[in-house]
Order: structure tokens, then C-alpha cells, then sequence
């Protein structure tokens, strides 16, 4: 019998900008169906920039503790290896993060008519930017050409 184990050395890990803590690649976007799957790795014991999340979320931890935590850095939640959650959209800002080790998380991430997926605020509690799913789209593009993805 085989054993087939987990290697996250065999995905294209992108950085997103100069946004710290975390990489990411592009499985699919669908524009029809208007779902993206991406999958995320926060680096372990780290917290990514504070972000709301503007579309329905499935995600599915693949490896590590996906950490949640309140906007002042407290921990909200610690979801396993294993966890499969649905969170809808909210005006919460929230951060994320891995636990002892690195986490690798699915995210499959449904927008409404509106396209938003996320709204990336500063520690001052402005909105910095947004994450729409044409923007996804367009990146998943240039990974697919082997380009550099320049987010």
C-alpha cells in the first residue's frame, strides 16, 4: 500500500504584495459560477494584516492551526487540521494566522453580485483596499502563463 502525503513544496507559493506573513496560489476561479479557490499558508505564529471578509467563505484546513484573531490581536478561535468551516460575509475586521507551524488553509470563497471578497483595513481602522474576484481572475491568469503574480 502507498501512502500519499501532503507537500506544499509542489505548490507556486505567491507573495501579495508587500503584505507580510502570509503566500498564497490560485486554484480556480470560476467568473460563471463566481467561485474562487485559493489556498493560503500563514506563516506559523504570525498575524496577517486585519481584513474583513465581504463574500461567503468554505474553508478547509489542510495542515497546521489556522488561527483567528480579534482585531486587537487577541485569539478568537483555533481551527485544527481538518476543520471545515462556512462563515458568511462580515463587517468585522478580524486577523489570521498560523499556529506552531505554518498552516496551510483552502479558502473557496463565494461573492455576491458586488464581486468583493475582502477589504483590507490599516491598524487606524481604514479601509487600505480591496480583493474583488475579477482581481483574483486576472492573477489566476497570469499564474496560468508562468508569470510573476504581481498582486
Amino acid at each position: 500500500m502507498t501512502t500519499a502525503h501532503f507537500n506544499p513544496d509542489g505548490i507556486r507559493w505567491q507573495p501579495f504584495g508587500e503584505l507580510p506573513h502570509f503566500a498564497f496560489s490560485i486554484l480556480n476561479v470560476d467568473m460563471e459560477q463566481r467561485i474562487a479557490d485559493v489556498i493560503f499558508r500563514f506563516d506559523a505564529g504570525q498575524q496577517i494584516v486585519l481584513h474583513r471578509h465581504k463574500a461567503l467563505n468554505h474553508t478547509f484546513v489542510v495542515r497546521g492551526e489556522h488561527r483567528i484573531y480579534e482585531e486587537d490581536g487577541s485569539l478568537r478561535e483555533s481551527r485544527p487540521t481538518g476543520s471545515y468551516t462556512i462563515s458568511p460575509a462580515t463587517e468585522t475586521p478580524h486577523r489570521e494566522g498560523g499556529g506552531e507551524v505554518d498552516a496551510i488553509v483552502l479558502f473557496s470563497m463565494r461573492p455576491g453580485q458586488d464581486d468583493l471578497l475582502y477589504e483590507v483595513i490599516d491598524d487606524a481602522g481604514n479601509l487600505g483596499g480591496t480583493i474583488t474576484l475579477s482581481l483574483l481572475a486576472e492573477l489566476f491568469a497570469a499564474q496560468r502563463a508562468g508569470e510573476a503574480v504581481a498582486a
